[in-house]
């Protein structure tokens, strides 16, 4: 199978992509990326990419075409370049980029922003291969619950622009089941949408991990770690809420590794409550070093923004935490927090209830260490039955091939 994938993300930047990407090439396909600058998630292009960017044109044995883009920046004005830039570039000058290359299919994954779909629609066009896309974010809705668009006729446009994309495709995966409807009624009958989820990576199964140095070592408090972007989705109005209703308990802190759109606002959120000594922010590392990270936790995290998109949303760092092994956290609704509770992996309140996250956290360091590893290797089981790399790999495959034949 000849594959183009489209994204407007990719190596160096940490996305399921890339390991989707590697695996299918370890199993014989050709796959070619048409992606943009690395600038994900601080907003600047990374600067190892700046001073060597023909390191980066390969990655192992995928070939990557890169076209320029805006920044992301931190502002809405620079994000929405970035949004527009990547689809000019991506329509103008993938086609030159591309040339010659023959594709059995296109398949274009979608994050935010919906259009990268637009570039993916006029390759497979201009190819003349079926497309499919996998839809990780929902347009409008993520944009309506995060305050970026709150006009209604706003709105309705970018849900025109979504159906017009998703009409263009020959098969839809959503990531949740809660997406499929969703996805079904802008799509329209003729259009197949198939829950198609995300999965752990596999440098949760090593067997032994030395401890992050970065983490200073106290091994008389109950450590909770947030593990991912550290955005306006991940609601961290609620998680310092919660830890300000808990600061005066010296027995318990609070790990964030990552960073994202919202880092500032929260290092001035720390300052302002008075958190600095049980809120520590460790700031984003390479994803191949998390396990390190993991051993300082004795509980991972996980929170969403109450708002009704992101209940129908299954965060990707959950399967990471359940491949873990480790005990979860959760102030989630929906089908997040179904998970969570359908493998016993963890404690879970509504999105939101930073009183109820507080007290989940108390409750958990009350629990002895064996029920602690009780509940992390029911998620560990639930993640090999429910999120098999290798089964949802073998899913795409096939679900790419039936699009070839």
């Amino acid at each position: 199978m000849r594959l183009l994938i489209v994204s407007q993300y990719f190596w160096p930047e940490n996305f399921r992509i890339n390991d989707l990407a590697e695996e299918l090439v370890k199993r014989g396909h050709e796959v070619t990326v048409l992606t943009g600058l690395p600038n994900y998630p601080n907003g600047q292009i990374f600067k190892e990419f700046s001073d060597n960017p023909d390191k980066f044109k390969n990655y192992l044995g995928i070939r990557v075409f890169r076209v320029p883009l805006f920044p992301r920046g931190n502002s809405g004005i620079k994000l929405l370049l970035n949004y527009f830039s990547f689809v000019v570039t991506a329509c103008v000058m993938g086609p030159w980029a591309l040339r010659g290359e023959k594709f059995d299919v296109v398949l274009t994954y979608q994050l935010s922003p919906v259009t990268v779909g637009l570039p993916g629609g006029w390759l497979s066009w201009l190819k003349g291969a079926p497309m499919a896309m996998w839809v990780l974010d929902l347009w409008p809705d993520t944009l309506k619950a995060i305050g970026v668009m709150k006009s209604p006729t706003l709105l309705a446009w970018v849900e025109a622009l979504v159906a017009f994309i998703y009409r263009r495709c020959d098969l839809i995966l959503a990531q949740s089941k809660s997406f499929v409807p969703k996805i079904q009624a802008l799509a329209g009958p003729s259009v197949p949408v198939r829950y198609f989820p995300s999965w752990a990576e596999d440098i949760f199964s090593r067997d032994s991990v030395v401890p992050a140095p970065e983490v200073p070592d106290d091994g008389n408090t109950f450590s909770v770690m947030f593990a991912g972007n550290v955005g306006e989705a991940q609601d961290f109005g609620c998680i310092l809420s919660a830890a300000s209703l808990l600061k005066d308990r010296e027995d318990i802190r609070w790990l964030i590794v990552g960073d994202g759109r919202m880092s500032d606002w929260v290092k001035t959120k720390i300052d302002t409550l008075g958190l600095k000594h049980s809120v520590l922010l460790l700031g984003r590392h390479p994803v191949e070093r998390m396990p390190e990270f993991f051993a300082h936790a004795d509980a991972m995290l996980v929170t969403l923004a109450d708002q009704e998109i992101f209940g129908m949303t299954i965060p990707g760092k959950l399967q990471s935490y359940f491949a873990a092994g480790m005990p979860v956290i959760a102030a989630l609704n929906g089908e997040g927090a179904a998970v969570i509770q359908e493998a016993k992996a963890g404690l879970t309140c509504m999105a939101g209830d930073a009183e109820g996250l507080a007290a989940l956290v108390i409750q958990m360091s009350k629990m002895s260490l064996n029920d602690r590893k009780k509940m992390g290797a029911n998620g560990l089981e639930f993640s090999k039955r429910e999120f098999d790399r290798q089964m949802i790999v073998d899913m795409a495959e096939s679900h790419l091939a039936r699009l070839i034949e």
